[in-house]
């Protein structure tokens, strides 16, 4: 529904009861689920509310600012007739809002081209395009190993106190397409997080100059729950219009989802439902895959929305219901390592573990290279054959270790140094990636590089002096 559409508005002095956030209403009619309600208090301050439930005569209405200070016998609640908007403009590049859409930059009020449903439309499955090419990170470990192909959703599987938040804005900063002449932007969306990590990613963006292509949405964490529900929706929102009537390339950070989903179960707590896994709730998935679902591609458009959800594990606990869920949905993760961060390296990307899934679709000939397939291949192969010959040593002694395997050893701990860390600021090209992957590989006899073809050891093979 647009701005200006004719709606019919309705208003009722019948809340019956408030629990937490909720307010119930009784003796209401034509009421649709998620119609937006303004909540009017006899001093004549006026909240803003979301229908979450309709049964019967009776509509269970969440309060965005809050319950506080509510009776029900001294409100008035007016339907609006409308589902939550946001209004969309090619100017919100370089702006940053809250999770209402609201600027807080201290800029000018956005002039919207149009106004949109946060909740979007279901995407056919028969229009989708299949993701198909490569984006630039400028971080080795995803785009050598782990690469992030245009319309795929690959998300960062992180812990508490882990530099996610400081990986996801260098990957904000530098992403690209290869393509010269292509529109590249991107959405960032965090949730539930601290004044210092929203001042942390604002200045990051500014300093950089990655602003003037960005749209920054931040709710803190003492922001109302409702908010930060709405926040994944209110970006992918903008990201489809950048998408799909500008043409624009867009990625979508999202940070974190754990925050998210907190706050879903608090909402679930509030309207007394059955609680699934942990306290979440059971539609915990079928909500997931709605904000997941939104990345991809839509065959004759030349636009894409590309997702990158941060997720902290709690108890590092791969087998928690939020990413245990969210692998089912998306097409790989990215996994911070706790140990790796322990000896100093940055981005702490566990290598072995981490998977996309689409990343031969977006590699090889006229994508990146024609030998990024093999060389990630070896480099795989042999870092686990490092890993593999360190455990046994600690297990046997280094004496148990072939002189093969001492070199992988050595390998490993090259490859860990020099290809995992790099520098926060430091935007390695996918030439500089192969070129250091050749480099560490060279530290093996060739007759050990049996995932290479011959043709790319002799074309590429570093020649010593």
């Amino acid at each position: 529904m647009t701005q200006g559409s004719t709606v019919v508005t309705r208003e009722y002095r019948t809340a019956r009861e408030i629990v937490g956030p909720l307010i119930l209403v009784e003796g209401v009619e034509g009421i649709t689920y998620g119609e937006l309600t303004d909540i009017k208090l006899s001093s004549g301050e006026t909240r803003r509310g979301r229908v979450l439930e309709v049964n019967g005569d009776k509509a269970v209405v969440q309060v965005f600012e809050g319950t506080s200070g509510l009776s029900p016998h001294d409100i008035i609640i007016k339907f609006l007739g409308k589902g939550q908007e946001l209004g969309v403009s090619q100017d919100m590049l370089g702006r940053v809002f809250d999770g209402f859409g609201r600027p807080i930059d201290d800029g000018p009020p956005i002039i919207p081209e149009t106004w949109v449903n946060i909740n979007g439309n279901p995407m056919n499955p028969y229009a989708r395009d299949y993701p198909n090419e490569f984006i630039q990170t400028g971080i080795s470990t995803i785009d050598l190993l782990n690469t992030l192909v245009r319309g795929q959703k690959l998300p960062l599987f992180s812990g508490s106190g882990l530099p996610h938040s400081r990986m996801a804005a260098q990957i904000a900063r530098q992403a690209k397409t290869l393509k010269t002449g292509d529109k590249f932007a991107v959405i960032f969306a965090a949730m539930g997080i601290t004044f210092e990590e929203s001042e942390f990613f604002i200045a990051d963006f500014r300093r950089t100059g990655a602003i003037e292509r960005a749209v920054l949405f931040m709710n803190l964490a003492d922001d109302p729950v409702i908010e930060r529900i709405a926040v994944p929706r209110m970006a992918l929102t903008t990201a489809e219009f950048l998408a799909y009537e500008k043409g624009m390339h867009v990625l979508v950070i999202l940070t974190d989802l754990t925050n998210y989903c907190e706050a879903l179960r608090e909402v679930s707590a509030a309207r007394k439902e059955v609680p699934g896994r942990r306290g979440y709730p059971g539609y915990l998935y079928t909500d997931l895959s709605t904000i997941y679902e939104r990345a991809g591609r839509i065959k004759g458009r030349d636009g894409s929305i590309t997702q990158i959800p941060v997720l902290t594990m709690p108890e590092d606990d791969k087998t928690h219901p939020i990413p245990d869920l969210t692998g089912y949905i998306t097409e790989g993760q990215i996994i911070i390592s706790r140990a790796i961060h322990a000896q100093g390296i940055y981005p702490p990307v566990d290598v072995l573990p981490s998977l996309s899934r689409l990343k031969d679709k977006g590699i090889g000939d006229g994508k990146t290279r024609e030998d990024h397939a093999d060389v990630m291949n070896q480099l795989y192969a042999a870092y686990a054959r490092g890993k593999n010959a360190k455990e046994l040593a600690v297990v046997l002694g280094e004496s148990a270790l072939s002189d093969v395997d001492i070199l992988f050893v050595k390998f490993s701990d090259a490859f860990e140094g020099r290809f995992i860390r790099q520098g926060e600021d430091e935007n390695r090209t996918i030439e500089e990636s192969l070129a250091l992957g050749w480099e560490l590989l060279a530290m093996i006899p060739r007759t050990e590089l049996k995932r290479i073809r011959d043709k790319w050891i002799e074309k590429y093979y570093p020649k010593k002096a």
